[in-house]
């Protein structure tokens, strides 16, 4: 398969951080307010360039075609479980049955997939718009989280083929953002104040290796490692949110999320596995806590 680590995973990768037993988790947490959010029932729209994906226990309602050029994909969950988008681009002439077939294969994916981001996961009833620029081409909308059962989402049917058509007239304009996080081998590195309020945020992958930012909102007095804690006892509410961000993206490329924040304390997390040893790149030292006033 591809990879197993799950992008805004939070069991999977906070246990291995700080060394907790992994134990079946769910959240609580109410919907990511995202102004000027589309109509659900709307899949891609070819004028604003946003194309809507709703994710469930396990599938996918997702357009079949978007047009190259920038897009913005606004992601619902609608499932109890934690949900993303992985965009995977299907190079060098493969086909949707070479890639099934080598998802089913362990080891490193063959260079031919080319992790191309997506909106990261948002708590159960929450949503998430990020914008990325696509290449036409064939690709997969493909769901690498494995809560609760340790079984990746993709290996239950969670992923949809998705077609890129050459760019028309609309082709979309890059967005602006107010905040840049550059990532790297093994770092997240954020303007040195973020402020509460809606924020689009320009991420870019300076590093060799894949990487994705996760975004948690933490509890009040809650730190990574009591999320840890919570996640091999599960007593009492959850002492964390998951708000969304970027799943894996390769190196060079950029792409933008929009959250609202509220004062608090924040994580940015990393779960991809490390192409040395496998290990997500949080356990490396790829998590950054930062406080919004």
């Amino acid at each position: 398969m591809l990879r197993r680590s799950a992008a805004g995973l939070l069991c999977s990768a906070v246990v291995v951080v700080c060394g907790c037993s992994k134990q079946d988790a769910k959240s609580d947490s109410s919907a990511v307010a995202q102004a000027g959010a589309p109509t659900p029932n709307a899949k891609f729209d070819p004028t604003t360039r946003v194309a809507v994906v709703h994710a469930k226990d396990f599938a996918f309602d997702a357009p079949d075609t978007v047009t190259a050029g920038w897009t913005t994909f606004h992601l619902v969950n609608d499932g109890p479980s934690l949900h993303h988008v992985s965009l995977v681009r299907i190079d060098s002439g493969k086909t949707v049955a070479d890639f099934e077939a080598a998802m089913k294969k362990p080891g490193p994916p063959p260079a031919w997939m080319v992790e191309a981001g997506g909106p990261n996961a948002p708590s159960p009833g929450g949503s998430i718009d990020a914008s990325l620029n696509l290449a036409p081409g064939t690709y997969m909308i493909v769901c690498f989280v494995d809560i609760p059962d340790g079984v990746p989402h993709f290996m239950k049917g969670m992923t949809h083929p998705l077609t890129v058509l050459p760019a028309t007239a609309t082709a979309g304009a890059e967005p602006t953002a107010d905040m840049t996080v550059e990532l790297a081998d093994y770092s997240f590195v954020p303007p040195t104040t973020i402020t509460s309020g809606k924020h689009t945020f320009k991420v870019v992958n300076k590093g060799p290796q894949v990487h994705e930012l996760e975004l948690i909102r933490l509890a009040p007095g809650k730190t990574v490692k009591d999320v840890a804690a919570w996640i091999a006892k599960a007593d009492g509410p959850p002492p964390a949110e998951a708000l969304g961000g970027i799943s894996g993206m390769h190196s060079g490329m950029t792409e933008y999320f929009t959250a609202d924040l509220t004062p608090g304390n924040y994580a940015m997390l990393c779960f991809i596995p490390d192409a040395k040893d496998n290990k997500p790149h949080l356990a490396h030292g790829m998590v950054k806590e930062f406080a919004v006033k």
